[in-house]
């Protein structure tokens, strides 16, 4: 799998910064204006991109009342309907191309998730710059096929996958020459609990199927995004809302601006601090190093006096004979008188290093 890729005019990778996305998701509440804002918003906060959902309730499941389709699985959504929830959650289609626009004027990507073929089509026709696909529709081979075949970046959610889901849907991507290709860590509850995270999952993931890793979090909070950035993520997404007090289907889970700020800043403190995995001194250090120990006179020498523990230590700084040398010189004579706070070397001592 490709290492490096781009998103519209973003390079994503392991070369790159790490990818920040706001969700946007049902956030919007179905007013226009408020998914403005929420892109000016995710913008404000340093969002490198802004992503949309692209269905219909009739494009993502049916109009039924049956045991099945009742959501019932101790969701923060339990109560309803699976159509009567994506009703309320799907993003209006003739929204879309305004809302990438600003998203572009802004200097953001902006990219989204399709459900259905119709949806790939509409995206397309946008000319979107990458695809998402939501871990629930990890198995759609079909879908997965026809994103491939685009050859554009595709970004798997690993919510409710098994291992052989993921392998399958790679193993599509590879058929139709698509290496480009991330995963996403992501847990499947929403807010997801920190004890279910399971961030060491990441390494294992790249490890185990060679490509790019990043996090879809719903854990409240910034913490959890940030950590992960130690872990070699490369993206992070998280859903973006004005205010949690507003409601919606995503609200409770989803970040205000000032906290999504917050986490942009803490990511990209984490970048510098994690540096390069070189065993190395920066100049600075390099400069403090002069400040370790050495050994130094600490009485008064006279030339032939022996040298001992009483007038030889080892003490900072460091410009005198390494203090590896401390058992070899005692004993030693003095080849001239040396004062009190010299720092010692060889020519100063009857004696060379064995």
């Amino acid at each position: 799998m490709n290492k490096n890729f781009t998103i519209g005019s973003r390079k994503v990778g392991k070369d790159a910064p790490v990818f920040i996305v706001a969700e946007m998701s049902a956030n919007h509440l179905q007013d226009y204006g408020r998914a403005m804002e929420i892109i000016h918003a995710a913008k404000e906060a340093g969002a490198d991109a802004v992503k949309l959902q692209t269905f219909t309730p009739d494009t993502i499941t049916m109009d039924c009342e049956d045991t099945c389709f009742q959501i019932t699985q101790g969701t923060i959504w339990d109560g309803t309907t699976l159509y009567k929830l994506y009703q309320e959650a799907y993003t209006p289609w003739d929204w879309q191309p305004r809302l990438m626009e600003e998203a572009n004027r802004l200097g953001m990507e902006c990219f989204s998730s399709p459900f259905d073929f119709t949806a790939v089509d509409f995206m397309e026709s946008m000319n979107m710059p990458a695809y998402k696909l939501a871990s629930y529709e990890i198995n759609d081979i079909p879908l997965i096929r026809k994103i491939a075949r685009l050859h554009k970046p595709v970004i798997f959610a690993t919510g409710i996958a098994h291992l052989e889901d993921i392998e399958r849907a790679l193993r599509v991507c590879r058929e139709e020459g698509n290496e480009d290709i991330m995963l996403l860590k992501c847990v499947s509850s929403y807010p997801t609990p920190y004890e279910d995270i399971n961030l060491n999952m990441i390494p294992t993931l790249g490890t185990a199927f060679d490509c790019l890793m990043g996090l879809s979090d719903h854990t409240m909070g910034p913490a959890v995004a940030s950590g992960s950035i130690a872990l070699g993520v490369k993206m992070v997404e998280k859903h973006l809302t004005l205010r949690r007090s507003d409601g919606g289907p995503d609200g409770a889970f989803s970040m205000e601006p000032e906290e999504f700020a917050e986490m942009v800043k803490n990511i990209r403190i984490m970048e510098k601090a994690l540096g390069s995995p070189e065993f190395r001194l920066t100049p600075k250090q390099e400069l403090e190093h002069e400040g370790a120990r050495s050994l130094f006179a600490v009485q008064d020498i006279f030339r032939g006096e022996a040298l001992t523990s009483e007038n030889v230590r080892s003490i900072r700084p460091g410009n005198g004979l390494h203090t590896m040398y401390y058992d070899q010189i005692l004993g030693q004579k003095a080849a001239c008188d040396i004062r009190r706070g010299t720092p010692l070397s060889w020519d100063l001592i009857n004696g060379q290093p064995l």
